[in-house]
Parts: C-alpha cells; structure tokens; sequence
C-alpha cells in the first residue's frame, strides 16, 4: 500500500469505528503527537487513548485530502470533524449531546506499511466555542 492509502484506510476504519483494522495500521512503537497535550508512544497507549475518545465523541471525519511525498514515507491528511460531545472529558466543557464541526489535519511518519507516527491538530478554541454554549 502506498502512504496515501495507509493514511485514507486509517480514517476509513476510524469513521467505520472498527477500532482492530485502525490499530492494525499502527507500528508497535507508534508515537502519537496529541493536539495540545502530549506525546505518548506505543499501540497499546494510543488504544487506551482511543478508548477514551471513543467514550467521550462520537466523530465522523469528512472532506478529506490526504497527501504524502514521493518516497511515501510521510503524509498529511486535511479534513473535517463532525462530532457530538458525549460524556464530559476531563478539564473541558459539561458534555450535553452537543455537536461541532472543526476543520483539522493530521501528518504522518510512514514505516513498513504502517503508521510510525501521527500528529493531530484541530483549533481547542473553536471547539470549546461550539460545545461550551
């Protein structure tokens, strides 16, 4: 598979939720970049992280573009994140149902098929706005 496909099946199993093939994209010593917060390392890391996630936001990712250079070594995906806040997460807003829609990207380390490192951005600032009415 080149990068480009990696990165697009990536986010076909997220907006699936079939959490098993997504994982299956990572390398074991995956670091994961989180927007505004910290690096953490390790498939079984980014699960727990997902399983957290998966718990507080429902988030179907639409528009995407994904793009990756020549050697297919690294990649970069444009999209937009249409979610619902569904249990309040730690330090932000009381979650009520409320939904958002963020443009965000993502870029991407790609080692032997799989992903070695992603990093997410999304603007807090504008979320905050839309769930904390």
């Amino acid at each position: 598979m080149s990068a480009v496909d990696i990165i697009r099946a990536y986010y076909d199993a997220f907006n699936r939720q079939d959490m098993e093939a997504f994982l299956d994209l990572l390398a074991d010593d995956v670091i994961h970049d989180i927007n505004q917060g910290e690096r953490q390392t390790g498939k079984e890391t980014f699960r727990s992280f997902m399983d957290h996630m998966n718990r507080c936001y429902r988030e179907q990712l639409t528009d995407m573009v994904v793009m990756a250079n020549a050697e297919g070594t690294r990649g970069a995906a444009e999209f937009v994140v249409n979610g619902e806040y569904l249990a309040t997460d730690s330090g932000l807003p009381e979650a009520k149902g409320q939904t958002y829609k963020l443009p965000a990207g993502a870029f991407f380390d790609i080692r032997d098929g799989k992903v070695a490192r992603v990093t997410n951005y999304y603007n807090l600032n504008d979320w905050i706005a839309q769930v904390g009415v």
